[in-house]
């Protein structure tokens, strides 16, 4: 054989890049994804049962019910809640599209409310002069981790006689303070929580979705409606000495968690404290490396709160282009998101209906000027260090704007 000739690089590699985050999983959650495999039992089963109960004593809730993913847990939310076609309920735009697009799956129309400046969260003040005639629920969204003043919310939804609703897909592991008390979020604080379990999340499975609450008759239907509205579930009829026959009592969908997911989950959850642990000190540590930029706001953090950190998201200065320092951070090797979307502002919505309270002005700003930075259990103080060193150059640079 011919030797190999020397290769020379001429072109300068690009850096590594940093990712936005990155699921901490290892060969605990590969083992534990066996055990459903081997088992031969791999739809929901008694992984999820158990992953059910272990979510609920974490977070403190009567119930918790497992679901394919957070779209299809607010979904089931509203539906229990009453909401259908000409209702309305009040929520932010300022979310991921599936906060809306779950009250449009229920035939009702999202009236949105604008946000708080510092936290992205719902302004509560706001919330009592968007509610009208046809208003039959609240529904809030627990933003990037930081969670809602739900004191205040809470209030407004019993003043007013309706369900406020918990979107807490990022919320898992962030507390509020109750009465000298810390609790988590999904206790739950107000009528039911919806969590989320895909990878952007502090824990994943994947995929998947929870519901928390309090009130039993509320978890009865989400576990009927989960399984195509089916009156026995299949663990029932497989341990079964007679021949059972199921029926369908009422309409339902195809909203179930696999035994895989619920494994992995459950894997998820024990390493859940320390997650959260190792999210607020880098939370703390990029608020020492970025305190003293020019111009730029860092994510507060109220005294009753504590938020898990799911993201870190800071308001440029008013200097900068967006995307501009986004692409020269790219440049350097490190991913960034640009702040939450705004639903109302995406071409869905044109065609669908929606309505405002009031002008959204404080949604927009914090989409068009703020950044997510990468925040991740397993982030190196070297890695977190580029990412700041790269989010000054980007400020400062002669092409920021």
């Amino acid at each position: 054989m011919l030797p190999v000739p020397e290769q020379v690089e001429t072109r300068t590699e690009r850096p590594p890049s940093i990712p936005i985050t990155r699921p901490w999983m290892d060969e605990r959650e590969a083992e534990a994804a066996r055990r459903p495999i081997l088992s031969g039992w791999i739809t929901q089963g008694p992984e999820v049962a158990a992953f059910e109960r272990e979510f609920a004593a974490m977070v403190g809730a009567p119930h918790a019910c497992a679901v394919s993913n957070c779209t299809t847990a607010l979904h089931l939310a509203l539906k229990a809640a009453g909401v259908g076609p000409g209702d309305e309920v009040i929520t932010v735009s300022h979310s991921f599209i599936a906060t809306a697009n779950s009250i449009r799956m229920c035939g009702a129309v999202p009236v949105f409310v604008d946000i708080e400046p510092g936290t992205f969260n719902m302004a509560p003040d706001l919330v009592e002069s968007a509610i009208g005639e046809r208003t039959r629920a609240i529904l809030c969204v627990h933003q990037m981790g930081m969670p809602c003043d739900l004191e205040r919310l809470v209030a407004v939804a019993r003043r007013h006689s309706l369900p406020l609703i918990e979107d807490a897909a990022c919320a898992i592991g962030s507390e509020i303070l109750v009465n000298g008390r810390w609790e988590k979020i999904g206790k739950p604080h107000g009528d039911i929580a919806c969590f989320s379990f895909h990878p952007r999340k502090v824990i994943t499975t994947g995929d998947g979705g929870m519901l928390t609450t309090a009130r039993p008759e509320w978890d009865r239907q989400f576990r009927l409606w989960r399984q195509h509205g089916m009156s026995v579930p299949d663990t029932v009829r497989h341990a079964a000495r007679e021949v059972i026959f199921e029926t369908y009592p009422v309409s339902g969908f195809n909203y179930r968690m696999t035994d895989v997911q619920a494994a992995i989950g459950r894997e998820q959850l024990k390493r859940l404290p320390e997650i959260v642990e190792r999210r607020r000190a880098l939370a703390a540590r990029y608020a020492e490396l970025l305190g003293g930029v020019p111009g730029l706001v860092l994510p507060p953090e109220p005294s009753w709160a504590r938020s898990n950190w799911q993201s870190f998201c800071v308001r440029l200065p008013e200097h900068c282009d967006q995307r501009r320092v986004m692409q020269r951070m790219l440049d350097r090797g490190v991913s960034t998101r640009r702040g939450i979307m705004c639903a109302h502002r995406e071409p869905a919505y044109v065609a669908e209906p929606w309505r405002a309270a009031h002008p959204l002005r404080e949604s927009e700003r914090a989409q068009d000027t703020s950044i997510i930075l990468p925040l991740f259990a397993q982030m190196t103080h070297a890695e977190q260090d580029a990412v700041a060193a790269a989010l000054i150059h980007s400020i400062e640079g002669k092409h920021a704007v």
